[in-house]
């Protein structure tokens, strides 16, 4: 059958269309994943509804702890990783295809409690990193007691919960309780495995939830998670001073207010042509902004199978746009317009 060019170049459009806004279909294509505990509520529900919107794609995750995820994207058992610590210079030397490091939420770390009768809490900005330090020891402690007035604080040990396993979360809270006091960086410091004080009062415990669990669990402790634990379990959580002297709570309007002062650092990541989007906003100025907030980042090998690196880049696609819709209701920040444009522009590097 002769038909005229225009009707070619019509439906040749109409197809290109169709292909823009239906969902890929794949051969039997399984994305496997590991890390951070921080975002896995939001990657379980994003990796689900894209693998079921997409025939013959799976995207499987394993909530491990950053440090772990890394690891297992360097020597190669993954097809991706998270990290809220998103990769360091020698991280990224290891890896032997390269790696493009992509910003898909970004969430407030809390400080969660147990103290029967205790409703709200407020934190000084130069008691919380003292209360990490095992300075302050006591839960009616003066400093926390003016912060606090007619709150019936008791005469109780502080037990104090922290993560077990190498962790992004604990990347991000320490990096910022040591840009706010010099005690802590000086004893504790910034790290994703830190050497906690060595006390009784100290308990470990792995991964977000296993924390938010251990504090439920445990009268008269406190531990740092991601907003999103906290929220799901409905976990106290306490205000805390930020750099302007407010006590701010966390939510989608003070975690953007934090972030708003993000910066990407411009150039691109070592030995490579990947821009860097590694950015980080250890203390936050603005009076609405909270004070512990951060991207997470997942990790995709820059070269691999062309099948698996399609999969990948409409994963990002879906998370940019679908994704960002329920990151309000799981207790996360919705990334800004201009950080999405850019994410969608160095996510297709992913071949």
């Amino acid at each position: 059958m002769n038909v005229s060019p225009l009707f070619k170049r019509t439906l040749i459009a109409g197809c290109l269309a169709l292909v823009a806004v239906s969902p890929a279909a794949f051969a039997e294509v399984r994305l496997m994943g590991s890390g951070a505990s921080f975002p896995a509520p939001i990657y379980a529900k994003w990796f689900k509804d894209f693998s079921s919107a997409t025939k013959g794609a799976r995207v499987d995750y394993q909530s491990k702890g950053s440090g772990a995820g890394i690891q297992d994207f360097i020597n190669q058992i993954v097809d991706f990783a998270g990290s809220d610590a998103a990769m360091n210079d020698e991280q990224i030397g290891q890896v032997k295809n390269g790696v493009v490091l992509l910003p898909v939420t970004a969430g407030e770390i809390v400080l969660t409690y147990n103290l029967p009768g205790v409703s709200e809490l407020r934190l000084p900005r130069e008691v919380y990193p003292a209360i990490f330090t095992g300075e302050i020891t006591k839960w009616n402690d003066p400093r926390i007691a003016a912060a606090n007035p007619g709150v019936d604080l008791p005469d109780r040990d502080i037990t104090v919960v922290v993560r077990s396993d190498s962790s992004g979360t604990t990347y991000v809270f320490t990096g910022h309780l040591a840009a706010i006091d010099e005690a802590f960086n000086s004893e504790i410091g910034q790290g994703t495995s830190p050497q906690w004080p060595q006390s009784a009062k100290f308990v470990k415990a792995p991964k977000n939830d296993g924390v938010t669990a251990t504090v439920k669990q445990t009268p008269g402790a406190i531990g740092y998670v991601e907003f999103g634990f906290a929220k799901l379990t409905g976990a106290p959580v306490a205000l805390l001073e930020n750099r302007d002297g407010e006590f701010v709570a966390p939510g989608p309007e003070t975690g953007s207010a934090a972030l708003a002062s993000a910066e990407f650092p411009g150039g691109n990541l070592p030995g490579s042509e990947v821009p860097d989007l590694r950015a980080w906003v250890f203390d936050p100025a603005g009076a609405q902004a909270y004070p512990i907030a951060t991207f997470t980042w997942l990790l995709f090998p820059e070269t691999q199978d062309p099948a698996k690196a399609a999969v990948a880049r409409d994963l990002v696609e879906y998370i940019l746009t679908e994704g960002q819709k329920s990151a309000d209701e799981l207790g996360y920040v919705p990334l800004p317009d201009n950080v999405i444009d850019k994410v969608r522009e160095v996510a297709q590097l992913i071949r």
